[in-house]
């Protein structure tokens, strides 16, 4: 295996970690996938009449959307769990925190980019954390934000009820010094970054990746071989009306 120059994870535990990720990819997709959190049709029809853009052209793009969402996901799980295998008694524990230590009484909620909370998410995520400084004196407890407006280790300030709310012991800390915490190296995070491109290449090389599979169009066609049709009884077809629906 090649020597990835890593001294925080090993060349082997960074390659199966990272295989894992790459192996979750998506690459097939049917109706039924396509279809799993329901379709809706008044959107896609604003989105092919305004953008000017072919109906097929539009179920495309939904396509991508949803496979670059559910592989945004599996980047997601890289980073999380990554730390099972970086750092003295960090863990990712089946339920609650995203990454713990409990040895350092550390409890870590990770967020993908700064501001994928709404307000009330974060309120909630933040009394979760008072909680657990009420049942743990020694609790250090952090919100990571691996795309964070800037390089930070910061109390977290909040708003409760229209009440600033701030503590010591709760934080919103950016990757790179979570990374810089648990290993003890200020550039561990940008070390790894740079090692990434070199990993996945040798796991894309080395692993037969599924082949691309797209059978919606064939099955939207099946319903009707209008598509925009078929989109809105695959969503509307118990509809009233609905049984003799045309556009």
């Amino acid at each position: 295996m090649r020597n990835y120059g890593l001294s925080f994870i090993s060349d082997n535990d960074l390659f199966n970690h990272t295989k894992e990720t790459v192996e979750k990819y998506r690459f097939q997709v049917d109706l039924a996938k396509f279809n799993k959190n329901l379709i809706d049709p008044i959107k896609l029809t604003f989105d092919s009449k305004v953008y000017a853009r072919g109906i097929q052209d539009v179920i495309e793009s939904e396509i991508v959307r949803q496979m670059d969402k559910s592989n945004t996901n599996h980047i997601g799980y890289f980073h999380q769990n990554i730390f099972n295998y970086i750092g003295v008694g960090w863990s990712v524990p089946a339920n609650g925190y995203d990454i713990v230590n409990l040895n350092e009484h550390c409890y870590i909620e990770m967020k993908n980019k700064h501001n994928t909370m709404n307000s009330s998410s974060s309120q909630k995520t933040y009394m979760r954390m008072q909680n657990t400084l009420l049942n743990n004196t020694n609790a250090r407890c952090m919100l990571v934000e691996v795309i964070a407006r800037n390089s930070q280790n910061i109390i977290w300030n909040i708003s409760l009820d229209g009440n600033p709310v701030s503590n010591e012991n709760i934080r919103r800390v950016s990757i790179d010094k979570f990374y810089e915490l648990v290993t003890g190296e200020r550039t561990a995070f940008k070390s790894l970054c740079e090692q990434l491109p070199q990993v996945i290449d040798d796991i894309v090389n080395e692993i037969e990746l599924d082949a691309e599979s797209n059978s919606v169009f064939s099955e939207l066609e099946e319903i009707s071989p209008n598509l925009l049709k078929s989109l809105y009884l695959l969503s509307f077809e118990k509809y009233e009306g609905f049984g003799d629906f045309n556009v």
